[in-house]
């Protein structure tokens, strides 16, 4: 079909996530080797326009704090001006020894808050 697979915009969704974190200073590996866990709680995705193999895509990612310790990440994933898919997920920080929720640490609110762009900026 030459058309990448539905299930496949939640691997980009979550590469967004990663590099989101990382380009803001705080890569997910810190927060793990801290203690904190970031697991999915819910996922959406709404497809417009297909990717192709091959495509080279952009996967912009934006945040925002729900009611701590949830947040939603927002994305979209761009082939050069056309959107082809948007969609968000909500997480919640949670201790790694525990699995029970955790307020997010105070260098995760600077990071972020420094880094932050709106979506389509």
């Amino acid at each position: 079909m030459g058309v990448v697979y539905y299930g496949n915009y939640m691997r980009l969704f979550e590469i967004g996530r990663t590099e989101l974190l990382r380009s803001a200073g705080l890569p997910y590996v810190e927060l793990e080797s801290e203690g904190y866990l970031l697991p999915v709680l819910e996922a959406h995705a709404e497809y417009i326009l297909p990717a192709r193999y091959d495509d080279m895509l952009d996967i912009i990612t934006n945040y925002e704090i729900e009611h701590s310790p949830v947040i939603v990440l927002r994305y979209e994933i761009r082939r050069n001006s056309d959107t082809l898919a948007r969609g968000w997920t909500r997480h919640t920080f949670v201790s790694a020894s525990g699995f029970k929720p955790v307020r997010p640490p105070q260098r995760f609110f600077d990071a972020m808050t420094s880094y932050n762009q709106p979506l389509g900026a």
